[in-house]
């Protein structure tokens, strides 16, 4: 039977980009761009573990959480057998942050660091996400009836 985890994934927007991570140790291949997130820990708030996902993966404390913009399901395997329920979310940085940078996540002492690189993409190319990240990534555009033919 396949575990089921508690997630968060954030999209966190300055001027149409969106913040995107990859792994330096790891073939593109392999990883993909990802958007910070990460698992809910027991008894806690879904907003605050998004806040505490995002300043872990990045390094960077100034951000803030906007609102959840839903939830969906995602099937994770071969990767790991675990069905992953996500809770979905807008963020925004609360000072200005650099183009490219450096970050490593320690996973609170329990498992090796992993070094990732931050940097922002345009917001129309964020189809280029891995692992159904970005599932919820159309309720950041305004819905446009005019161009369904």
């Amino acid at each position: 039977m396949k575990a089921r985890r508690r997630k968060v994934v954030i999209y966190c927007i300055d001027r149409d980009r969106l913040l995107v991570l990859r792994h330096p140790d790891h073939s593109p291949d392999a990883v993909g761009l990802q958007v910070p997130g990460g698992s809910i820990r027991d008894g806690e708030d879904p907003r605050a573990a998004a806040l505490r996902e995002l300043r872990e993966e990045t390094g960077r404390q100034d951000f803030e959480i906007l609102g959840d913009l839903g939830e969906a399901e995602y099937d994770i395997t071969p990767h790991r057998f675990e069905i992953q329920h996500r809770v979905f979310f807008l963020a925004r940085p609360t000072a200005p942050l650099p183009e490219r940078w450096p970050a490593i996540e320690d996973h609170d002492g329990l498992e090796p660091p992993t070094r990732l690189e931050c940097f922002w993409i345009p917001l129309t190319d964020a189809h280029v996400l891995q692992s159904g990240q970005g599932a919820l990534i159309g309720r950041l555009f305004p819905d446009d009836d005019a161009s369904v033919a």
